[in-house]
């Protein structure tokens, strides 16, 4: 996908210019691709350097996503209705291109007209599906290659739009659970900020008023206060450069991912939540694709695309290439290891049964399941932790600051009347 920025004249007389993501090869195609779209000459077509383009990817699909998990799932399972009922695909593009939400066009009618221009420019259906990677998944360009190549794109449609409203519940649940320690913590972040950059640097000035001899975690708690008070602005800014570069390293450093996964796999409560995850991906997808006709091995290459954990990806590398040497799924997995006896046992008998896609499906379900509850245990869990913690800081906060000031109180009190 490339980037052009572009000055076009229009048959009105008047100019236009703007950026434009487009999935050609050559300039001139992008030109032809303009001038036929706009109706105008091309004055000037510029193709944006690659890291340019894809930090306006990057921030575009940030600041102004194309479309959310459910409405994609909703404008999918639209076009799965019509087509079923014998209504052609260019029809119900057009259709869900006319829908109207909040008085303006809809999410889901602006990706539809964005096909229908690929589609009017000779595009097919999946390669109109592939010029937008930003907002269809893997799973979903590939079940709808299936379906334009195998005439199937009702039934596709569907499992396409199951399948995002599958993975769309769990991120839900799973960012549900986070979402009570995150406000937690950030109102322990924010006490401590006032504390530290308002309240201790006047209790601070009180204790040398008076002269007072303090215990050595007060002191070393006004200290780091006048420290982070200091250089507010270095840390900020180094904080900013650090989410930064993580987030680079994360796009663009498959090594990074890697280790991060890696990581991930080896921490406790990390690793049972990536395994239930991963494998819960793994089982729908392979069967998703299984039961579409396609054979394992381009199943799994297809996988290797799709699964964005880097531990799985390199299994399934691993199982490829086992399998491509004549050996079979189960006896693959044992080899290559990481995954459950269970699951190994299972994709045996549906491979001896001929059921391969029923056992991943129900594979899917369970590991779905256990997913959830282990997310709705993890989120009961986490509260009381975060309790603990806000106390512990309150403790900290008392001993260190208000004590002192109780003694001086004291002190003064206990001290010579006139």
């Amino acid at each position: 996908m490339n980037v052009y920025y572009y000055r076009l004249l229009l048959s009105s007389g008047r100019t236009k210019s703007g950026l434009a993501q487009l999935a050609v090869e050559h300039d001139n195609s992008a030109r032809i691709w303009l001038e036929k779209n706009f109706d105008a000459t091309v004055l000037l077509l510029h193709r944006l350097p690659g890291w340019l383009a894809e930090t306006q990817r990057s921030l575009s699909h940030l600041l102004r996503p194309n479309i959310r998990p459910p409405e994609l799932a909703g404008m999918l399972r639209d076009m799965a209705v019509m087509t079923s009922s014998g209504i052609p695909v260019l029809e119900a593009l057009r259709a869900v291109s006319q829908e109207v939400g909040t008085g303006r066009a809809s999410n889901a009618a602006r990706v539809a007209r964005n096909l229908l221009d690929e589609l009017d420019a000779g595009a097919s259906m999946s390669e109109a599906f592939g010029r937008y990677p930003d907002t269809f998944p893997e799973t979903v360009r590939n079940l709808v290659m299936i379906g334009d190549e195998t005439g199937s794109m009702d039934r596709m449609l569907t499992e396409a739009a199951d399948h995002v409203e599958r993975v769309s519940r769990m991120t839900a649940d799973t960012r549900q659970a986070l979402i009570y320690p995150a406000f937690v913590f950030a109102a322990i972040f924010a006490a401590g900020g006032f504390w530290i950059y308002y309240v201790i640097p006047n209790l601070t000035g009180l204790f040398k008023q008076m002269n007072a001899k303090l215990p050595p975690l007060t002191v070393a708690v006004i200290a780091f206060s006048e420290w982070f008070t200091a250089h507010i602005v270095a840390v900020l800014i180094g904080l900013v450069a650090l989410g930064f570069v993580l987030w680079v390293s994360w796009r663009y450093s498959r090594g990074f991912r890697r280790f991060t996964h890696y990581m991930l796999h080896r921490l406790p409560i990390a690793k049972t939540i990536m395994n239930s995850a991963g494998l819960a991906f793994l089982t729908e997808y392979l069967s998703l694709l299984i039961k579409a006709g396609v054979d394992m091995v381009s199943s799994l290459k297809v996988m290797e695309r799709a699964v964005r954990d880097e531990y799985y990806r390199d299994r399934v590398i691993a199982i490829r290439q086992v399998l491509e040497r004549g050996d079979r799924v189960s006896s693959a997995m044992r080899q290559v290891g990481g995954f459950p006896p269970m699951m190994v046992r299972m994709i045996a008998v549906g491979e001896d049964t001929g059921t391969l896609d029923q056992q991943l499906a129900r594979l899917s379900g369970e590991y779905s399941l256990r997913l959830q509850r282990l997310i709705t245990n993890l989120s009961e869990i986490i509260k009381p932790v975060v309790v603990l913690l806000a106390g512990g800081m309150f403790i900290l906060l008392i001993v260190a600051l208000l004590l002192p000031v109780y003694d001086l109180v004291k002190q003064a009190m206990s001290g010579p009347q006139f």
